[in-house]
């Protein structure tokens, strides 16, 4: 890894970890059960991949940093809460995530199920006083976080995963899914930095877009393929879960070989989708090289 991105990564990391911690209720404040398993679900612990995507973004185009704070919180907030839901039993049934017991564990169901709706909440809360963009440029920010997340989104695209236990679906069917489940949060993520520095021309809207479903897609591809090859302490979440639980997966569609190479591909077709940016844009080819190159 290049040393300069590592810093840049680093320093994005542990802004994002401040910033979330400040940007959350503290732990005694009452309903204190709550707000201490809100912080247990979304500090300590993360890739932050969907921050550091505002970030590089935001660079593009000068953003304001207070803004891309507010808007790389409210993202990380809807994907924690996300991961909170779909480890409880009624979902995907997992115990362990980000190496800890998952939040229904350390806790208990209700208090899971106030955590994500509460994390929700608080992510619109925290984008919606970011002063520094205008009223129209913010309410076009809350829009696009919201689409991003609900049906037309990450809900729809886990309502169609839970439907699919043990159907066999096309390679086109599993891409849907995953475009709407995990695609449509790291898009946003792109757009939301994007917006932080300014209103988007249309080349630029679909440039960043291409990018985002290349980076997208390959996040689902890598997964499956870690979730095959990697073990639980390297995972940092149950392994072997898609196929224990009979989910179908790229690797289980195309084969181990296969998924690596279309991993690689969708790597190489984001960094083509950058090109008009030029040096700009290093970041988020560096971070589409991380996705893809990641090991867990």
């Amino acid at each position: 890894m290049n040393p300069a991105f590592d810093d840049w990564m680093k320093t994005v990391q542990a802004r994002s970890e401040n910033d979330l911690s400040a940007y959350l209720p503290a732990a005694d404040v009452i309903p204190a059960k709550l707000h201490e398993a809100m912080r247990y679900a979304l500090l300590g612990g993360g890739k932050r991949v969907r921050p550091l995507l505002v970030y590089a973004a935001g660079a593009l185009f000068g953003a304001d940093a207070e803004t891309l704070s507010r808007a790389a919180a409210a993202v990380e907030m809807i994907h924690a809460y996300s991961l909170v839901h779909d480890d409880m039993p009624c979902m995907d049934d997992d115990e362990l995530r980000r190496g800890k017991p998952t939040v229904h564990v350390a806790y208990d169901e209700a208090t899971a199920l106030l955590v994500g709706d509460a994390l929700q909440s608080q992510a619109f809360l925290v984008l919606s006083e970011a002063a520094a963009v205008s009223p129209t440029r913010l309410v076009a920010m809350l829009r696009l976080l919201a689409h991003a997340s609900g049906s037309a989104g990450m809900c729809g695209g886990q309502a169609i995963d839970l439907d699919s236990v043990g159907v066999s679906l096309t390679l086109e069917q599993l891409e849907r899914m995953h475009q709407l489940k995990t695609g449509a949060l790291l898009r946003a993520s792109v757009v939301l930095g994007a917006l932080a520095g300014k209103d988007l021309a249309d080349e630029e809207l679909n440039a960043l877009n291409v990018y985002a479903r290349a980076i997208g897609l390959a996040f689902q591809v890598v997964d499956d393929v870690l979730d095959a090859t990697a073990d639980s302490a390297t995972l940092g979440k149950t392994a072997g879960k898609d196929a224990a639980d009979n989910k179908p997966t790229y690797v289980s569609i195309l084969g181990l070989e296969p998924s690596r190479a279309l991993a690689e591909k969708l790597r190489l077709d984001a960094h083509a989708a950058l090109a008009p940016f030029g040096e700009k844009a290093l970041r988020l080819r560096e971070l589409a090289d991380l996705i893809v190159q990641r090991k867990a």
